[in-house]
């Protein structure tokens, strides 16, 4: 009589337990949780706005930059008072567009201890230009290219515009915002008398 068994492997070439396969499995798949979870934290933290420190704040009174014509404004005068801090940028579409409405929110907010800035992310030049076909009533600021870290210091880590940030008596920063703000954006973050 013959033996018609199959042939059997030696140990040492045995496939894995099934328990031993599914071992694997579990340890690949919690790996694979991890890694998903941690880049989602990291995406987050990495990619989320900052709450702006008082570092950001301080730094903001701190600077000290030229108007249009070249007339220094001097930030830390606004000390004590709610302000609005706009940047913009000439060439920035959604920046013209809510520039009328900040202008009509300025002198509404006249005589209220509301300070509205923009601070310009462009030369002197184009800024005056600007200024000549779209009036302003509230002081512009001239930074260039350096005033997008001042804005990254607020939370605006993608450094896009417009940005508006509006800073209360204390201190604190009250509202902050990426893209075009409305005037019911704004009030919110305003004093009501």
């Amino acid at each position: 009589m013959t033996d018609r068994s199959p042939p059997t492997a030696p140990l040492s070439q045995a496939t894995p337990a099934p328990a031993a396969r599914r071992s694997r499995r579990w340890l690949w798949l919690g790996v694979a949780v991890v890694a998903v979870i941690a880049g989602a934290l990291v995406g987050h933290y990495r990619f989320s706005p900052k709450p702006a420190a008082d570092e950001a704040v301080e730094s903001f009174y701190q600077t000290r930059l030229p108007d249009p014509a070249g007339t220094e404004l001097d930030f830390n005068t606004l000390r004590g008072k709610t302000v609005v801090v706009n940047f913009w940028a000439p060439w920035c579409g959604p920046c013209v567009e809510e520039m009328p409405e900040l202008t009509a929110l300025h002198k509404e907010y006249a005589g209220r201890q509301v300070e509205f800035v923009g601070i310009g992310i462009d030369s002197a030049k184009n800024i005056q230009q600007f200024v000549q076909k779209i009036p302003v009533s509230y002081p512009l600021a001239v930074a260039g290219f350096a005033g997008t870290e001042l804005s990254r210091q607020f939370g605006n880590v993608a450094g896009g515009l417009p940005y508006t940030v509006v800073i209360a008596p204390d201190g604190a920063v009250s509202y902050r915002k990426m893209g075009r703000v409305t005037g019911a954006d704004l009030r919110p973050a305003l004093p009501k008398s």
